[in-house]
C-alpha cells in the first residue's frame, strides 16, 4: 500500500494524491461521483477536497452540490473517520468573503451538507482584503476551540498576504495557516514559483496545488487537431499552443519510459517539487491513473524542468 504522508504543521496523515471534488454535481452526477470516490478509497486514498461554491457555475445548480454528494457518500459508506476532508469558504456568492459572521454561517452550512461534525482542513478560498486578517483568524481560532475545524489553510493568496497573516497569527496568538492551495502545474509555473511558492519554502507551509493536470490537458487526452467533448475543454484552450504541446510530448515520453500515464508523470513532477497535488476524476479509469504514485529520476525531473521553463 502507498505510504501516507503527514501534512506539514498538522497531524493529518494523507494519501499523496488529494481527490478534487469540483466535478461532483457538475460533470459527474451522484452515481458517477460515488463510483469515483469508491475507487479512490479502494486504492488507498483518504484525502478529499471540495468547497461550498462547487458547483454553482452549472446551470440549475445553486452551490453546495459537491459537499452534499460527498456527505451522502460518507454516510452511506460509514467511513468519515477514515477520511481527511477539506473544504473552503469565501468565494461562493451566497457566502461571500471572510468576515466572522460569514464564516460562522458558511461552516454550519458545510457541516450540514457534509453530514459531519468537523472539517479537517478549512480554506480561505479567496483573499478578502475588505476584512481584517485578525477578524478572520480569530473566528477560525474560535471554531478550532469548538472542534468544528482542525486546521486552516489559504487558497489564492500572495506571499505578501501570507506573511501578513502569519504576523497576525503570531502577535495575536491566533491559529495560523498551515497550507497553501494555489494554481501550479508544469504549464503554470512562474506565478506560483515566484510568489506563493517562495512563502511555502520560507515559512514551512504545505503546498497543495490545484489544476495539477492543467484542467486535464496533461492527462494526454488532448492532442493536436483533436476535438475533445468535455465541459472542461474550453478551459484547456490556453494550453493548446507550441509550448503546451512540447511539454506534453516530454511528459508522454517519460510515461512510456516508466510504463505509466501522462497524468501520473505530471503529478509526480509536482511531488518532486515538494507539493501534494489535487486532481479530479469523472471516471474510475481516470482515478486509476491519478492514484498511480511513481518516482521520477533526477534526469527526468531536470528534463521536465527545462522543457517547462
Amino acid at each position: 500500500m502507498t505510504p501516507r504522508i503527514t501534512l506539514k504543521n498538522t497531524n493529518l496523515k494523507v494519501f499523496p494524491l488529494c481527490l478534487g471534488g469540483n466535478v461532483f454535481g457538475w460533470s459527474a452526477n451522484e452515481e458517477e461521483s460515488f463510483a469515483v470516490l469508491d475507487a479512490y478509497v479502494a486504492a488507498g486514498g483518504n484525502f478529499i477536497d471540495t468547497a461550498d461554491v462547487y458547483s454553482a457555475w452549472k446551470d440549475g445548480n445553486k452551490g453546495g452540490e459537491s459537499e452534499t454528494i460527498i456527505g451522502k457518500w460518507m454516510k452511506s459508506r460509514g467511513n468519515r473517520d477514515q477520511l481527511v476532508i477539506a473544504t473552503k469558504v469565501g468565494m461562493w456568492d451566497a457566502q461571500k468573503g471572510l468576515s466572522a459572521g460569514n464564516i460562522q454561517s458558511a461552516i454550519e452550512g458545510s457541516l450540514q451538507r457534509l453530514q459531519t461534525d468537523h472539517i479537517d482542513l478549512y480554506y480561505s478560498h479567496l483573499d478578502d482584503a475588505s476584512t481584517p486578517l485578525y477578524e478572520t483568524l480569530e473566528k477560525y481560532s474560535e471554531l478550532i476551540s469548538q472542534g468544528k475545524i482542525q486546521h486552516v489553510a489559504a487558497s489564492n493568496y500572495s506571499t505578501t498576504r501570507l506573511r501578513e497573516a502569519a504576523h497576525v497569527s503570531q502577535t495575536q496568538v491566533l491559529t495560523s495557516y498551515v497550507a497553501v492551495q494555489n494554481r501550479y502545474n508544469l504549464l503554470d509555473r512562474n506565478d506560483f514559483e515566484s510568489d506563493a511558492g517562495m512563502a511555502c519554502d520560507q515559512m514551512g507551509l504545505q503546498s497543495i496545488p490545484y489544476y495539477g493536470l492543467a484542467r486535464g490537458f496533461l492527462s494526454g487526452k488532448y492532442q493536436p487537431g483533436s476535438d475533445v467533448q468535455s465541459v472542461r475543454a474550453g478551459g484547456v484552450a490556453e494550453y493548446q499552443n507550441d509550448r503546451g504541446w512540447t511539454i506534453l510530448k516530454k511528459v508522454e515520453e517519460i510515461a512510456r519510459e516508466l510504463n505509466s500515464s501522462p497524468s501520473a508523470i505530471s503529478l509526480a513532477w509536482l511531488r518532486a517539487h515538494g507539493s501534494l497535488p489535487i486532481a479530479s476524476a469523472r471516471t474510475i479509469e481516470q482515478v486509476n491513473e491519478l492514484v498511480e504514485i511513481v518516482e521520477l529520476s533526477p534526469k527526468q525531473i531536470k528534463d521536465l524542468d527545462l522543457v517547462s521553463q
